[in-house]
This record gives structure tokens, sequence and C-alpha cells, in this order.
């Protein structure tokens, strides 16, 4: 058993980056998730009673903003990632502590567009009924 200094790269490759490798990969999958959901919304308001009021106006354009939304958040993770893969190769540069305060960053924005997105789910499930 070495009891000597770990290299940069077993450092980088422990136990702790694999764990935030796999919320990625949740997140990403959440996404696409949220996307199909988006997608059915979509298709709830698209009707002519919801077209002609205001309200529902509003959360059609409400929706496609959050669908907006999807595809940034997306791209943000999925560079995320990359820059895991670059760290995990050891390219020179590169500091894990960055990688884990962006980690840090998405991990508050999903957290704020979950709680943001539930609402809207409430307010169009809300209007739904009321048709």
């Amino acid at each position: 058993m070495s009891t000597g200094p770990k290299s940069n790269k077993e450092i980088l490759i422990g136990e702790g980056l694999d764990a935030l490798h796999k919320e990625s990969r949740e997140w990403l999958n959440i996404i696409a998730f949220w996307k199909d959901e988006a997608r059915f919304f979509t298709d709830l308001l698209d009707k002519e009673q919801v077209k002609a009021s205001e309200y529902g106006q509003m959360l059609q354009y409400l929706d496609k903003i959050h669908e907006t939304l999807f595809d940034y958040l997306a791209a943000d993770i999925v560079e995320h990632e990359k820059l895991l893969s670059r760290l995990i190769k050891g390219e020179k540069g590169l500091s894990d502590q960055d990688f884990r305060e962006k980690h840090s960053n998405i991990r508050d924005q999903m957290d704020l567009f979950t709680k943001d997105f539930m609402e809207f789910k409430k307010m169009v499930f809300g209007y739904a009924k009321k048709l």
C-alpha cells in the first residue's frame, strides 16, 4: 500500500467526480423529460379557446420560453461534461475547483428551474381545468 502523494490524475478521477458526472447525466435526462412535458403543454394549450384568451396566450409564450431555456441549460451541461472529460485526461491548465464551482452553479440553476417549472405546470393545469 502506497502512502505517497497521489498524482493529479488519480485525484481528479476520484469518486467525487464520478458522482458529479452522474448528476450531470441525470440533469440531461430531466431536461429531456421537461421538453416532452412542454410539448404536451403546447398541445394542451393549442386550442381555439386558449388562443382567444390573454392568459392562455401568456401560458403559450411561457411554454416557448421554457423550451428555449431547456436548450440553453442542456448546452451548459454538455459543455460542463466536456470540461470533466478534459480534467480526467489530465489536460494542463484546468482546475478541479473551477469545475466543482461550475457544477455547483448549474445545480443551483437546476434547482431554481425545477421550482419555476413546477409552478408553471400548476398554472397550466389550473387553467386547463377551467376550460
